[in-house]
């Protein structure tokens, strides 16, 4: 099968990535083999194949917003059945065992295994899944739409958690990209008033058309006092100025895996009166069958633009240049 892989882990102007050919995988037990259909590209994708995100094996194929058909079952497998249309996310395993998987942590337990790093993703014709890690899709969103959601969407929402947005409230979103795009309509179709802080003037231009009250500069000060607010891009030096910009108990959650250095905080302007600092690691199985059954009824619609799967590593470039507004979806063919 044609697949890229992180061949030299590096900056993605000098080819980090390469498109080769790999065997047709098999499942083992416990897994199914899908067929892809459409890949989300993440930000995550572009810190592994960049050397930001360390890679656990040589020659992963990254890509964990997989959306395809089940086309082989391993010994064992049942939970789905040949044709079935399928959902393949960043978590794909964990222990079972440890305290916080037995206590509905499961994205902290130490053992946990991640698609597109500790094992082969969706930038390929096939990828392999463990049965109990997969989703069931919903219908209603074609592939490529469905795909962000699977991370982008999932994760976003877990982040949305975290930041403790009450009723009614004013949420602030600082970089504004697949995930942003998706957690900004999520919180205006449950009442909120969101204001949009990003760099790029496409991304703010997107925000205010998806109904944010406000899109301003990444640095900015939003026009009102916040109650919560999220950090997607991966810039620790927004750290202070999100916090600087919510009211008194208000919460920032950090979301993505990678972040630049965060500056000396100053205590009395950025964290006294009882705000919160949060971050946001991967997300559960439970955080992703809620979600999607949330964006279902919210009628969530991502803004995708779709690319062969042979444009992947021009496509990872765009989007260190932020030149991807909303989500970008690879399809094999």
């Amino acid at each position: 099968m044609r697949a890229w892989v992180v061949d030299r882990p590096g900056p993605i102007g000098e080819g980090p990535l390469r498109y080769t050919r790999l065997p047709e995988p098999e499942p083992g037990p416990g897994q199914v083999r899908v067929r892809v259909a459409a890949c989300g590209v993440c930000r995550t994708d572009l810190h592994l194949a960049e050397g930001e995100l360390p890679p656990r094996r040589p020659g992963t194929v990254p890509g964990h917003e997989i959306v395809g058909r089940v086309d082989a079952l391993g010994a064992g497998a049942d939970r789905f059945g040949a044709g079935d249309r399928v959902g393949v996310a960043w978590l794909r395993g964990t222990c079972g065992r440890c305290a916080w998987c037995r206590s509905g942590a499961e994205n902290l337990c130490p053992r946990a295994a991640f698609t597109g790093w500790d094992a082969d993703g969706g930038y390929a014709e096939w990828a392999l899944v463990p049965e109990a890690f997969a989703y069931r899709l919903p219908d209603g969103l074609g592939d490529s739409e469905a795909t962000p959601l699977l991370c982008a969407g999932i994760v976003g929402y877990r982040a949305l958690r975290r930041a403790e947005l009450p009723p009614g409230g004013r949420l602030g979103i600082y970089g504004f990209g697949a995930s942003a795009h998706i957690v900004a309509q999520v919180a205006i179709a449950q009442g909120a008033t969101v204001h949009v802080l990003t760099r790029a003037p496409a991304a703010r231009r997107l925000a205010l058309e998806l109904g944010a009250a406000s899109a301003g500069a990444a640095d900015a000060a939003p026009p009102e006092p916040l109650d919560s607010a999220i950090l997607f891009a991966p810039a620790g030096e927004l750290v202070p100025v999100a916090l600087r910009a919510l009211r008194p108990g208000g919460t920032l959650a950090v979301a993505g895996i990678h972040l630049s250095d965060v500056p000396r905080l100053n205590y009395a302007d950025e964290l006294f009166r009882e705000k919160q600092l949060r971050s946001v690691t991967a997300n559960t199985r439970a955080d992703g069958e809620e979600f999607l059954r949330l964006a279902t009824a919210l009628r969530i619609r991502p803004t995708v633009s779709e690319f062969g799967m042979a444009e992947a590593d021009r496509v990872l470039a765009d989007l260190a240049r932020d030149r991807v507004i909303g989500a970008a979806v690879l399809v094999p063919g």
